[in-house]
Protein backbone atom coordinates (compact mmCIF):
# COMPACT_ATOMS: atom_id res chain seq x y z
CA UNK A 1 0.00 0.00 0.00
CA UNK A 2 1.97 3.20 -1.08
CA UNK A 3 1.17 6.38 1.00
CA UNK A 4 1.63 9.88 0.12
CA UNK A 5 2.47 12.81 3.01
CA UNK A 6 1.92 16.26 1.67
CA UNK A 7 3.12 19.26 3.24
CA UNK A 8 0.20 20.14 5.28
CA UNK A 9 0.75 16.69 6.92
CA UNK A 10 -2.66 15.28 5.25
CA UNK A 11 -2.11 11.56 4.35
CA UNK A 12 -3.12 10.15 0.98
CA UNK A 13 -3.49 6.67 0.20
CA UNK A 14 -2.38 6.06 -2.82
CA UNK A 15 -3.61 3.35 -5.17
CA UNK A 16 -1.55 0.14 -4.80
CA UNK A 17 -0.04 -1.69 -8.06
CA UNK A 18 -0.46 -5.03 -6.74
CA UNK A 19 -4.11 -4.69 -5.98
CA UNK A 20 -4.32 -3.78 -9.57
CA UNK A 21 -3.04 -6.34 -10.57
CA UNK A 22 -4.64 -8.52 -8.92
CA UNK A 23 -7.89 -7.08 -9.81
CA UNK A 24 -6.70 -7.53 -13.58
CA UNK A 25 -5.76 -10.84 -13.07
CA UNK A 26 -9.58 -11.31 -11.32
CA UNK A 27 -11.18 -9.99 -14.46
CA UNK A 28 -9.14 -12.32 -16.74
CA UNK A 29 -10.30 -15.02 -14.77
CA UNK A 30 -14.02 -13.66 -15.14
CA UNK A 31 -13.80 -13.24 -18.64
CA UNK A 32 -11.96 -16.76 -19.24
CA UNK A 33 -14.84 -18.24 -17.70
CA UNK A 34 -16.93 -16.21 -20.01
CA UNK A 35 -15.59 -17.60 -22.91
CA UNK A 36 -16.63 -20.98 -21.71
CA UNK A 37 -20.13 -19.54 -22.33
CA UNK A 38 -21.69 -21.74 -18.76
CA UNK A 39 -24.98 -20.61 -19.35
CA UNK A 40 -25.21 -22.50 -22.96
CA UNK A 41 -23.69 -25.36 -21.53
CA UNK A 42 -26.29 -24.96 -18.78
CA UNK A 43 -29.25 -24.85 -20.84
CA UNK A 44 -27.51 -28.12 -23.10
CA UNK A 45 -27.38 -29.72 -20.10
CA UNK A 46 -31.06 -29.46 -18.75
CA UNK A 47 -32.28 -29.93 -22.11
CA UNK A 48 -30.46 -33.43 -22.31
CA UNK A 49 -31.94 -34.14 -19.10
CA UNK A 50 -35.14 -33.74 -19.94
CA UNK A 51 -34.74 -35.20 -23.02
CA UNK A 52 -33.44 -38.85 -21.58
CA UNK A 53 -36.24 -38.05 -19.16
CA UNK A 54 -38.70 -38.08 -21.90
CA UNK A 55 -37.36 -40.19 -23.79
CA UNK A 56 -37.69 -43.09 -21.07
CA UNK A 57 -41.05 -42.77 -20.16
CA UNK A 58 -42.69 -45.33 -23.15
CA UNK A 59 -40.11 -47.59 -21.74
CA UNK A 60 -42.47 -48.21 -18.84
CA UNK A 61 -45.01 -49.19 -21.07
CA UNK A 62 -43.27 -51.80 -23.26
CA UNK A 63 -40.44 -54.30 -21.45
CA UNK A 64 -39.23 -54.17 -18.20
CA UNK A 65 -35.55 -54.31 -17.84
CA UNK A 66 -32.88 -53.31 -15.61
CA UNK A 67 -32.56 -49.77 -17.15
CA UNK A 68 -36.27 -49.73 -15.74
CA UNK A 69 -35.93 -51.02 -12.41
CA UNK A 70 -32.78 -49.09 -11.94
CA UNK A 71 -34.50 -45.83 -12.64
CA UNK A 72 -31.51 -45.21 -14.73
CA UNK A 73 -32.90 -42.51 -16.77
CA UNK A 74 -34.84 -40.76 -13.94
CA UNK A 75 -31.94 -39.83 -11.47
CA UNK A 76 -29.44 -39.75 -14.06
CA UNK A 77 -31.72 -36.88 -16.15
CA UNK A 78 -32.43 -35.19 -12.52
CA UNK A 79 -28.44 -35.28 -12.09
CA UNK A 80 -28.24 -33.56 -15.22
CA UNK A 81 -30.43 -30.76 -15.06
CA UNK A 82 -29.35 -29.99 -11.76
CA UNK A 83 -25.65 -29.64 -13.50
CA UNK A 84 -27.12 -27.25 -16.03
CA UNK A 85 -29.00 -25.00 -13.27
CA UNK A 86 -25.81 -24.33 -11.21
CA UNK A 87 -24.01 -24.00 -14.41
CA UNK A 88 -26.72 -20.99 -15.35
CA UNK A 89 -26.38 -19.68 -11.70
CA UNK A 90 -22.69 -19.79 -12.14
CA UNK A 91 -23.04 -17.41 -15.68
CA UNK A 92 -25.23 -14.66 -13.24
CA UNK A 93 -23.06 -14.94 -9.97
CA UNK A 94 -19.70 -15.90 -10.43
CA UNK A 95 -18.65 -16.33 -6.76
CA UNK A 96 -16.47 -18.79 -5.21
CA UNK A 97 -19.22 -20.85 -3.74
CA UNK A 98 -20.97 -21.16 -7.13
CA UNK A 99 -17.54 -21.94 -8.93
CA UNK A 100 -16.89 -24.46 -6.38
CA UNK A 101 -20.08 -25.97 -6.21
CA UNK A 102 -20.68 -26.08 -9.99
CA UNK A 103 -16.95 -27.66 -10.16
CA UNK A 104 -18.71 -30.54 -7.86
CA UNK A 105 -22.26 -30.80 -9.22
CA UNK A 106 -20.44 -31.40 -12.80
CA UNK A 107 -18.02 -33.86 -11.49
CA UNK A 108 -20.88 -36.03 -10.22
CA UNK A 109 -22.24 -35.18 -13.26
CA UNK A 110 -19.85 -36.95 -15.51
CA UNK A 111 -19.27 -40.06 -13.00
CA UNK A 112 -23.27 -40.47 -13.01
CA UNK A 113 -23.04 -40.01 -16.96
CA UNK A 114 -20.34 -42.95 -17.18
CA UNK A 115 -22.48 -45.26 -14.98
CA UNK A 116 -25.54 -44.86 -16.82
CA UNK A 117 -23.65 -45.68 -20.23
CA UNK A 118 -21.89 -48.66 -18.86
CA UNK A 119 -25.62 -49.25 -17.27
CA UNK A 120 -27.23 -49.35 -21.13
CA UNK A 121 -24.77 -50.83 -22.58
CA UNK A 122 -25.11 -53.92 -20.10
CA UNK A 123 -28.44 -54.02 -20.36
CA UNK A 124 -28.79 -53.69 -24.54
CA UNK A 125 -26.46 -56.52 -24.39
CA UNK A 126 -28.63 -58.80 -22.01
CA UNK A 127 -31.38 -58.36 -23.96
CA UNK A 128 -31.14 -58.70 -27.38
CA UNK A 129 -33.45 -57.74 -30.01
CA UNK A 130 -36.08 -60.54 -30.79
CA UNK A 131 -35.72 -62.75 -33.80
CA UNK A 132 -38.82 -62.27 -36.22
CA UNK A 133 -40.88 -65.26 -35.91
CA UNK A 134 -44.02 -64.52 -39.20
CA UNK A 135 -47.68 -64.69 -38.58
CA UNK A 136 -50.08 -66.11 -40.38
CA UNK A 137 -50.42 -62.95 -42.79
CA UNK A 138 -46.28 -62.72 -42.91
CA UNK A 139 -45.87 -59.83 -40.20
CA UNK A 140 -43.79 -60.70 -37.66
CA UNK A 141 -45.12 -61.00 -33.72
CA UNK A 142 -45.23 -58.45 -31.65
CA UNK A 143 -42.33 -59.37 -29.54
CA UNK A 144 -40.04 -58.55 -32.61
CA UNK A 145 -41.74 -54.52 -32.51
CA UNK A 146 -41.41 -54.11 -29.25
CA UNK A 147 -37.73 -55.42 -28.15
CA UNK A 148 -36.92 -53.21 -31.45
CA UNK A 149 -38.70 -50.64 -30.16
CA UNK A 150 -36.84 -50.84 -26.87
CA UNK A 151 -33.38 -51.08 -28.43
CA UNK A 152 -34.23 -48.22 -30.45
CA UNK A 153 -34.98 -45.95 -27.31
CA UNK A 154 -32.05 -47.37 -25.09
CA UNK A 155 -29.86 -46.11 -28.35
CA UNK A 156 -31.35 -42.85 -27.81
CA UNK A 157 -30.92 -42.15 -24.29
CA UNK A 158 -27.09 -43.85 -24.72
CA UNK A 159 -26.13 -41.44 -27.54
CA UNK A 160 -27.83 -38.24 -24.97
CA UNK A 161 -26.08 -39.84 -21.59
CA UNK A 162 -22.42 -40.07 -23.73
CA UNK A 163 -23.39 -36.21 -25.49
CA UNK A 164 -24.22 -35.46 -21.65
CA UNK A 165 -20.57 -37.13 -20.52
CA UNK A 166 -19.06 -34.83 -22.97
CA UNK A 167 -20.51 -31.98 -22.13
CA UNK A 168 -20.23 -32.51 -18.40
CA UNK A 169 -16.54 -33.43 -18.41
CA UNK A 170 -15.67 -30.07 -20.95
CA UNK A 171 -17.03 -27.99 -18.20
CA UNK A 172 -15.48 -29.95 -15.37
CA UNK A 173 -11.87 -29.82 -16.95
CA UNK A 174 -12.58 -25.91 -17.85
CA UNK A 175 -13.44 -25.20 -14.31
CA UNK A 176 -10.73 -27.48 -12.44
CA UNK A 177 -8.10 -25.23 -14.63
CA UNK A 178 -9.71 -22.10 -13.40
CA UNK A 179 -9.78 -23.51 -9.76
CA UNK A 180 -6.63 -22.79 -8.55
CA UNK A 181 -5.96 -19.64 -10.26
CA UNK A 182 -9.36 -18.37 -9.35
CA UNK A 183 -8.57 -19.33 -5.52
CA UNK A 184 -5.24 -18.25 -5.46
CA UNK A 185 -6.05 -14.68 -6.44
CA UNK A 186 -9.53 -14.40 -4.44
CA UNK A 187 -6.81 -15.42 -1.14
CA UNK A 188 -5.29 -12.01 -1.49
CA UNK A 189 -7.38 -10.07 -2.74
CA UNK A 190 -9.35 -11.19 0.54
CA UNK A 191 -6.26 -10.31 2.28
CA UNK A 192 -5.50 -7.11 0.89
CA UNK A 193 -8.67 -6.33 1.38
CA UNK A 194 -8.65 -7.18 5.13
CA UNK A 195 -5.30 -4.97 5.75
CA UNK A 196 -7.33 -1.97 4.16
CA UNK A 197 -9.97 -2.30 6.65
CA UNK A 198 -7.56 -2.60 9.16
CA UNK A 199 -5.33 0.22 8.55
CA UNK A 200 -8.63 2.83 7.88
Amino acid sequence: MAVAVSRDLSVQVLEDQNTVKLTDRQQYLHDAKQRGQPKCIGVSQVVLGLMIMSYAIPLHFINHTEVVYLGVPWWSGLVFITAGVVAIILDKHCTTRTFQASLVVNFVSTVVSVIAVITYSVDMDKHPGASCVKNLDGSCNINFYTTLLTRGLKSFLLLFTMAQTTVSATLCFQLYRLKYTFGLYSFFTEAASSTSRTLA
